[in-house]
């Protein structure tokens, strides 16, 4: 896959999770925010006003410290094609 494609279907399932109105599983939700930091570059604090939920949101970014930007793109698209494929 190009680096173009891989952008272009990161912001497609970027758009899906964002177009979607039902709530997402904590954890499922934890590993896209992580991803999604990584994959656009942005190591701004978490910024919850809850202190618990920054920790867990810390943490999250730990874990995908050691990954690249496209690594973490793809990581994202697979997370949501595989949440929308088997929820029901």
């Amino acid at each position: 896959m190009t680096p173009e494609e891989l952008e272009i279907e990161f912001r497609d399932a970027v758009e899906r999770v964002n177009s979607h109105t039902a709530p997402f599983p904590a954890d499922f939700l934890l590993r896209l925010y992580a991803y999604y930091k990584k994959a656009t570059n942005d190591y701004g604090r978490p910024n919850s006003k809850k202190q618990i939920i920054n920790a867990f949101k810390t943490n999250a970014l730990f874990q995908v410290q050691d990954i690249s930007q496209d690594q973490a793109k793809q990581e994202y698209i697979n997370l949501v094609k595989n949440y929308f494929l088997y929820r029901k």
